[in-house]
């Protein structure tokens, strides 16, 4: 049971950043139907970021938990730039066209911002500092460092307060409104624009978050770490119904869990063969499942097409 618990934490560590950057594709994709498929590139950049101003913050003298909470700040305002940037420049003039269209400028935009990491950052791994308590608790037999605990809260509460913001402010109203019918929101004297551009920059700040906490995590950041989580994010968004935020979630955590119970219970089964190693094997599996047997997700509706 002990080694159960121990899985069951793990994932739900895993879980919580993956349904943080699954809320950024599943906002997005529920207002203009578009796969940003950048958007795990912008978790990078949240992270190397951060790591730059905290090394800064550090060489200045300052305690390392305000140079987390600095480079934490700096990096969310970076992504929140970035993700406008993306928006206006990439997907806005393409916003009338086919569909293929934004999809191959999605993966132009990802393979831009790698190779701009590459170049400013280099191609090797570079060890994100300690800068939290390391101290670690017993939880039913299983070990939770404090690090995880952080992570958590701090996940559930950036998805609560993105809850309340698009079911109890005005602006969640006009997000809902253009989700709905662009045309009619605009009729309504809802600036669309201004909607939208506001949903790539909140759906950057929980990437720019999520970056930050998975670095911290495993104590490593680097220019390609977007590429595979961007995808389980994907995976994830699916697997919950994506354009549904409450699926992003679930979808989040059941793919952490479904990662970690498959590397530590499966893996054992065949000798260490589908270990932690293969555990993308697992994520892929299911977003095959679902895709095959419930394209519209656990929480997502069969809705018609839009004309």
């Amino acid at each position: 049971m002990d080694t159960f618990f121990q899985q069951i934490i793990n994932g739900l560590v895993q879980g919580s950043v993956y349904a943080m950057v699954a809320l950024g594709y599943t906002m997005v994709y529920g207002i203009l139907g578009l796969i940003n498929f950048a958007h795990g590139e912008v978790v990078m950049v949240g992270a190397m970021v951060a790591l730059s101003v905290i090394q800064l913050s550090i060489s200045y003298g300052l305690p390392p938990i305000l140079a987390l909470l600095i480079g934490l700040m700096v990096s969310i305002a970076a992504c929140m730039a970035l993700g406008y940037s993306i928006e206006r420049v990439a997907y806005r003039p393409l916003r009338k066209a086919p569909r293929l269209a934004p999809l191959i400028t999605a993966i132009g935009v990802s393979m831009v911002l790698q190779t701009l990491a590459m170049i400013i950052w280099g191609r090797e791994y570079h060890a994100f500092p300690s800068l939290l308590p390391n101290g670690s608790h017993i939880l039913f037999g299983a070990i939770i460092t404090e690090v995880q605990i952080l992570i958590i809260l701090v996940a559930l509460a950036m998805m609560g307060g993105l809850l309340l913001l698009v079911h109890r402010t005005r602006l969640g109203r006009a997000m809902r409104a253009v989700a709905e019918d662009p045309s009619i929101a605009t009729l309504m004297g809802v600036n669309t624009n201004s909607v939208i551009s506001t949903t790539f920059m909140l759906g950057s700040a929980l990437a720019a978050t999520a970056g930050v906490m998975i670095s911290a995590n495993y104590g490593i950041a680097h220019y390609y770490m977007g590429s595979v989580l961007g995808l389980k994010a994907f995976t994830a968004a699916v697997l919950g119904g994506i354009g549904n935020m409450y699926g992003a979630m679930v979808g989040g955590l059941l793919l952490g869990l479904i990662e970690s119970l498959g590397a530590g219970y499966i893996g054992d089964l065949s000798g260490g063969f589908l270990g932690s190693h293969y555990q993308d094997v697992f994520s892929f599996f299911v977003l095959i499942s679902v895709l095959i047997f419930r394209p519209s997700g656990l929480l997502g509706e069969r809705v018609a097409e839009r004309s």
